[in-house]
């Protein structure tokens, strides 16, 4: 059973011309299956308008659909039909600075960045190794940090910094800039969350 806004989404995504959302989506086309496909976090994820149907093959996809699909299939759906042609800034920005993330990132919608800074508080070596199963790439911010692509345009950086001897682990998410001019808060807000999940 799709939910009123899923079933908005999969209603719009559907009018709209394959070229342009794969232009701006970063996505591909594949006319014979009537399917999109966009890569999140490593895996191939296939988006069928006709259908109503998101799927991967791949055992990291597959879980990122069952065990997250909540916060996944509206980002999905929303990218493909928001995003623009537009590159990254690579001017990084907290949820907090978005328009509207002050009010949204808290209370009942705050990240579990705790719970990610408790697990790998000391072990930075199973942060990599972990967050590498989903192509991180290693990044120069606090102790350690690694950037990944929940979706193609809309890049997060996971920085972590290790307990010491004086201070708990603590752990931060940031976006790329750019990430406004393609979605709003609330999906930002899911996007962010299904990353740091999936590392939980």
């Amino acid at each position: 059973m799709f939910s009123p806004g899923e079933v908005k989404a999969w209603e719009i995504l559907e009018k709209i011309e394959p070229s342009i959302v794969c232009r701006n989506a970063l996505a591909e086309y594949d006319e014979k299956e009537n399917h999109y496909i966009i890569r999140s976090l490593n895996s191939d994820v296939f988006i069928s308008p006709g259908k109503r149907n998101i799927k991967s093959y791949s055992t990291e996809g597959k879980n990122l659909i069952k065990r997250y699909g909540y916060f996944f299939v509206h980002s999905c759906l929303w990218y493909l039909i928001n995003s623009k042609n537009i590159p990254l800034t690579e001017k990084l920005i907290r949820p907090s600075d978005i328009k509207d993330g002050a009010s949204f990132f808290r209370g009942s919608h705050l990240l579990p960045l705790s719970r990610l800074a408790e697990k790998y508080g000391e072990h930075k070596d199973a942060f990599l190794n972990d967050s590498k199963k989903f192509g991180a790439t290693l990044q120069n911010f606090g102790d350690v940090s690694v950037r990944l692509f929940p979706m193609p345009r809309i890049p997060v950086t996971i920085i972590l910094w290790l307990k010491d001897e004086e201070f708990p682990a603590r752990a931060d998410l940031l976006f790329d800039s750019s990430c406004e001019f393609h979605l709003p808060v609330e999906i930002l807000w899911s996007i962010a969350m299904f990353s740091i999940l999936i590392l939980l």
